[in-house]
């Protein structure tokens, strides 16, 4: 699909309200997967390995309890214990499966490596892995295990000593964390996984912006809104961007952080944040928030005060924008920020001013976060953004609510991507809140 119908499509899902009668066609078929994936192992996987300074990647499959990246290389569907191997040649890499043979044929008509080797039953796999390693002659192995990258630990503690059992002793120093491939690899999407997520991005404003239109002032709750947007995800066919217990997260009141909606009733003077994903083609995932205020009756427009935070939150968003580039740290894009909450006035905020998105809400790459405290750029904090890479990103305004504690957050999500010279939005960003109408007469005017 080329971005023109891509463009065409995300403006009519903007300009138009969402059908209620039928699903809309899906934005990635569920077979879009499987060819992109092998375009990703083609054209990413060699200077994702090259950025990592590795020559070799393991990666050992089961049934039941898989690797949390099987769907990325293709061993979702294992059985018996399999070993796919990614070994660099020249300027690409040469993907080799080692398959029990029950297995091996269906793996060659759908996987997307070079080789599928069929195995015996009774042959030892990692004897298998540690010869294919000795006849390569890599000088550092990449291997599932990691402290910090939660989707690079997928290699057991009993497969680890069974991988290092069959190794040389030179083969075993020469064993390192996938995580920084990892990042590297999955942190970047190509040009088509952006037009999906450019789709998708869209669909998720436009529904949470038809969810605030049922709203209504001391009836609604929170979790009303909530089963609003639910009811529409089954309607359309797309899936949950994270945990469906929290999905959408709709707060009227102080803000509770990652949760679920509660049984507050929406009142007027009230902001309402919702904060929403959706996945599409079984793998592409969204992460939006946007914000509506609730005017009291007889009012046209928010008080002077409350357009003021919003304003500021806002701001918060686009200096972070501005600020994401390649080359940079994400330490310097959450520091920007935070430079600016000081100058407008802001009660400190805890979270991160973004991270990666894309096939899950929390992706891996760089994360724009760590300036909190001062403190230096260290960890995922301190990886390099790079072209290709899409962030879900907040604009934050935050001050005291009351009780001990208590604060409420402007925090205005946006998704970007980052391009050869900076970034650009996915959708249009939100420019001005939603305006909710309460019923009943006018205030005396003072």
């Amino acid at each position: 699909m080329t971005r023109v119908r891509h463009a065409l499509l995300s403006a009519l899902l903007l300009a138009a309200p969402i059908a209620s009668a039928a699903p809309a066609d899906p934005i990635a078929p569920e077979d879009a997967w499987p060819r992109i994936r092998k375009e990703r192992i083609q054209k990413l996987l060699p200077q994702a390995m090259a950025r990592a300074k590795v020559d070799a990647w393991v990666v050992i499959c089961r049934e039941n309890d898989n690797d949390p990246l099987a769907i990325h290389v293709g061993c979702e569907n294992a059985g018996g214990t399999a070993a796919f191997l990614f070994l660099k040649q020249d300027a690409g890499v040469r993907g080799v499966a080692l398959s029990p043979a029950g297995e091996a044929t269906a793996l060659r008509d759908v996987g997307p490596l070079d080789e599928v080797v069929p195995l015996a039953r009774g042959t030892n796999l990692y004897a298998q892995v540690a010869s294919r390693l000795a006849a390569a002659k890599p000088k550092r192995i990449a291997v599932n295990s990691s402290t910090s990258v939660t989707v690079a630990d997928g290699l057991s503690a009993t497969q680890r000593a069974a991988l290092e059992k069959a190794l040389t002793p030179a083969l075993r120093k020469k064993l390192v964390s996938s995580e920084d491939l990892v990042s590297e690899w999955l942190s970047v999407k190509l040009p088509e996984e952006v037009d999906i997520l450019r789709e998708a991005a869209a669909l998720t404003a436009q529904m949470q912006e038809e969810a605030y239109r049922a709203v209504v002032p001391g009836k609604t709750r929170d979790v009303d809104v909530a089963r609003f947007l639910r009811k529409r995800m089954a309607e359309l066919g797309v899936g949950d961007a994270w945990a469906p217990d929290q999905n959408p997260n709709v707060q009227s009141g102080p803000t509770r952080g990652h949760s679920h909606a509660t049984e507050r009733v929406i009142q007027p003077g009230d902001f309402i944040q919702t904060d929403f994903g959706i996945r599409v083609g079984g793998m592409w995932v969204t992460d939006i928030q946007r914000f509506a205020y609730v005017l009291a009756p007889g009012e046209t427009k928010p008080p002077k005060e409350a357009l003021e935070k919003w304003e500021k939150g806002k701001k918060g968003s686009r200096i972070a924008l501005a600020t994401l580039k390649p080359g940079v740290r994400g330490w310097d894009v959450d520091k920007a920020q935070r430079d600016w909450m000081r100058e407008a006035g802001s009660a400190p905020v805890m979270w991160g001013t973004g991270h990666p998105v894309g096939y899950w809400a929390h992706d891996v790459g760089p994360a724009l976060s760590g300036a909190q405290q001062g403190k230096p750029a260290a960890g995922q904090a301190a990886r390099i953004v790079r072209p290709g890479q899409v962030f879900a990103f907040d604009g934050f305004y935050a001050w005291p609510d009351g009780d001990a504690g208590a604060q409420r957050i402007i925090s205005v999500e946006e998704m970007a991507v980052v391009t050869e010279t900076g970034a650009e939005y996915l959708t249009p960003p939100q420019e001005d809140l939603v305006l909710i109408p309460s019923p009943g007469p006018s205030r005396p005017v003072p």
